[in-house]
């Protein structure tokens, strides 16, 4: 099948078909008494170290999916929505392109601004008012004991 060759996550970037590996097991959910005899769901595994992407995505990528990732550094992803094999094999690579898109994008950076003095003047005046609140809660002082 040739729509299953090499991930193409955008112009610039592809993952090759030899980095992906692919597992066929039996999927919970839909399918009847036919759901027990086929192996529909689909296991993607990436080993994210190894892969051939630029090492500025692959280590965005390790933080923003950390907690996704083995210890050896793999990806696994699994897809048993659909009925068919070749519908869950389309849905986990989407998936697979869908997070390294989001590991591609380069974060901007921060710029630190200063408040202004009139922001500055409103938070002291708000913090001001909050307290004669808090201090007009205090026990009540009776003059005529």
């Amino acid at each position: 099948m040739s729509e299953f060759g090499d991930l193409k996550v955008s112009d610039s970037l592809t993952v090759p078909a030899w980095e992906l590996s692919e597992a066929f097991v039996r999927a919970s959910g839909p399918g009847g008494q036919h759901v027990n005899k086929v192996s529909t769901a689909v296991q993607l595994t990436w080993h994210v170290d190894a892969s051939s992407l630029p090492a500025d995505i692959k280590e965005r990528f390790r933080k923003l999916f950390a907690s996704r990732m083995t210890n050896d550094g793999r990806l696994v992803l699994e897809s048993g929505a659909h009925r068919s094999q070749l519908m869950n094999r389309q849905a986990v690579r989407e998936r697979l392109a869908a997070m390294i898109l989001k590991a591609s994008v380069k974060p901007k950076r921060r710029v630190a601004t200063k408040p202004t003095q009139g922001s500055v003047r409103r938070r002291i005046a708000a913090k001001k008012r909050r307290g004669e609140v808090k201090s007009l809660r205090g026990s009540v002082d009776r003059g005529d004991e």
